[in-house]
């Protein structure tokens, strides 16, 4: 990890620590109509049960802001309203009881407005993150530099940042996204630099489930590497909960935190003679919703299985109509047959799940 990346100050959302140390908050954004009250809180609880620790809810219009408080009031997670354009939706939510806002002061308007919601997000305790996109920055900065670029970017976040500390305001992150990855690292390099408030980590439109997943595995995994940023989301064109898992499969592999059993699974080769596809989804589908932190593999190859996956808790090898499941590399069962393999398996991961062992 980069020891020269400062330590972020900390900040409050809710009741929640970020920066200062905190562990690194995972957060995601619901796709509902956030009028519609109801399917909106049960893709909260869906993305509650997957890990996520803090949501954001779009506020287009004054019948969406009219809304939150009745999810506030029974939503499990934190919720924080999106708002652009119209500074009296971000104070609508805000009376709502919001644990945050997301705002790019540079579209809310005037600054008098800008006013009116920091003065509104202090009475109400609220956070507020200061939100800069390639796609949105100010013209003049447009105009002295010719595209948004890092360092553009980083002086448009700085420039709203010194602003709030100008009206007596520090209950603030920031975040910068790119769609492109390069432009979002080199971007949070320099505002770490410039600043010490709280990160916030992502790289906007980031595409579908494969390559959404690695765009944002290689920007946040390096800024992450580097010490720098407090809470991530993965931007994924795909259901909200994938953004979650994918988001603590990074923390994970940085050793960052951890979540949930690590499934590890050979990629299959030559030697392969189950059908190892079926039984590594039917493992993954077992202990989808388990937080026992415990380590399963998944291997083809009874000749290598056990070997490679030595430090597992539980693991899986199959071969010519047989395999054998392991416990920390020693061989404790030998089943023929596919179909008995995987009956035994899960009969061992339930034992395994319902003591919550770990390495």
């Amino acid at each position: 990890m980069n020891t020269t990346s400062r330590l972020s100050r900390q900040i409050t959302l809710g009741n929640l620590k970020i920066g200062g140390g905190a562990p690194i908050m995972v957060q995601s954004m619901t796709n509902t109509d956030t009028r519609d009250v109801e399917a909106t809180l049960t893709q909260i609880s869906r993305l509650a049960s997957a890990g996520c620790e803090a949501v954001r809810v779009a506020v287009p219009d004054e019948h969406a802001a009219s809304t939150l408080a009745a999810i506030v009031d029974k939503s499990p997670l934190p919720i924080i309203a999106d708002i652009h354009f119209d500074h009296r939706l971000a104070m609508a939510s805000l009376d709502a009881g919001v644990a945050g806002i997301r705002i790019n002061p540079g579209n809310i308007g005037s600054a008098a407005r800008v006013d009116m919601v920091v003065d509104a997000a202090k009475a109400n305790g609220a956070t507020v993150r200061i939100g800069v996109n390639s796609g949105s920055l100010e013209k003049h900065l447009l105009a002295q530099y010719g595209r948004p670029c890092p360092e553009a970017l980083a002086q448009s976040a700085i420039g709203h940042v010194r602003r709030f500390e100008d009206r007596g305001f520090g209950n603030m992150k920031i975040s910068i996204k790119s769609s492109s990855v390069l432009d979002t690292i080199a971007a949070c390099r320099r505002l770490r630099q410039l600043c010490d408030y709280p990160l916030h980590l992502g790289i906007t439109e980031a595409g579908g489930l494969m390559r959404g997943t690695v765009k944002s595995s290689v920007g946040l995994g390096i800024l992450l590497h580097e010490g720098i940023g407090d809470t991530i989301r993965v931007s994924l064109t795909a259901d909200p909960v994938r953004e979650v898992e994918v988001a603590w499969e990074i923390l994970r592999a940085l050793g960052l935190r951890r979540r949930g059993p690590e499934i590890i699974s050979c990629p299959t080769c030559g030697r392969t003679e189950i059908d190892l596809f079926a039984l590594a989804q039917a493992v993954e589908n077992a202990v989808a919703n388990s937080t026992a932190d415990i380590k399963i593999a998944v291997m083809g190859c009874v000749v290598n299985g056990p070997g490679e996956a030595r430090e597992a808790d539980l693991g899986i090898a199959g071969g010519r109509d047989k395999g054998i499941i392991f416990r920390h590399g020693q061989v404790v069962r030998s089943v023929r047959g596919q179909e008995a393999l995987l009956a035994a398996f899960m009969e061992e991961l339930e034992q395994t799940l319902s003591q919550g062992e770990s390495p």
